[in-house]
């Protein structure tokens, strides 16, 4: 007799890379968050870590059958890490969040929510960070690169680096790869022919851990991917529009 398998209704993906200190709380709240939206699984990606990050995943794997961890051989960077997971997932609607738990997982239920209130003509919910709890320049790196996308990528999102997001898993798997994509996904969704509505999420310091980013070693590799998007986004441009039309009512049509 086949096993009727169900597939969840939503799959969370958690980038995470050295962050033992912060993985317990962080499951945690992801789970008290989305368990009044219906079934749900968790799925954590081990980008390389090199502290007790796996042990920590394992254990907590132990307590909850929604959780399922990948783990990377090596450090393949954030964008590598929620693609993997996406692939994973097994449920069409997909919330990204970054696993320092700066993301609030409280705000998952309103993306969500906002996705399907807009109807199949939005594929993605950008969260826009408020109260940013970085450091000043951290701060001032980030609305200099966030500035500098807006005005070339003219896609209306005003804070592409916050990882929380919510999109369909089809629309994104047909999004050209390339590492560092998270940063650009609201402008290639729109590539694509779709909207992306936005949510204002609360950011939180930092509880435990360093950050794995720096502002030198990505600014040079955001530059040109900031050029390579902008090339695509043009190149859209110029692709014909295809209409079916329908058969021509004739006499002389057997």
């Amino acid at each position: 007799m086949n096993e009727i398998i169900t597939l969840p209704d939503l799959s969370i993906v958690v980038p995470v890379r050295n962050e033992e200190g912060n993985i317990g709380d962080l499951v945690s709240e992801i789970v008290s968050a989305c368990t009044p939206l219906g079934s749900f699984e968790v799925i954590y990606v081990d980008d390389g870590s090199s502290d007790d990050t796996p042990k920590e995943l394992a254990r907590l794997q132990q307590q909850l059958p929604m959780l399922r961890v990948l783990a990377h051989v090596k450090s393949c960077g954030q964008s590598a890490a929620v693609r993997s997971g996406v692939r994973a997932a097994r449920a069409r609607i997909i919330c990204t969040l970054d696993g320092d738990g700066q993301n609030d997982p409280a705000f998952i239920p309103q993306m969500v929510a906002a996705l399907r209130l807009a109807g199949a003509a939005c594929a993605m919910v950008q969260g826009q960070r408020i109260g940013r709890k970085d450091t000043g320049f951290k701060k001032f790196q980030s609305r200099f690169a966030n500035n500098v996308r807006g005005a070339i990528l003219q896609d209306g999102t005003r804070d592409t680096g916050c990882g929380l997001k919510c999109f369909r898993r089809d629309v994104y798997l047909a999004l050209p790869y390339f590492d560092a994509l998270h940063r650009f996904m609201p402008a290639l969704v729109k590539r694509e022919g779709f909207t992306v509505s936005h949510v204002d999420v609360i950011d939180r310091p930092r509880h435990s851990g360093v950050s794995n980013y720096g502002f030198f070693d990505r600014l040079w590799v955001g530059i040109v991917d900031l050029a390579g998007v902008r090339w695509l986004i043009k190149r859209r441009e110029h692709l014909p529009q295809v209409v079916e039309r329908a058969a021509l009512e004739s006499d002389n049509v057997a």
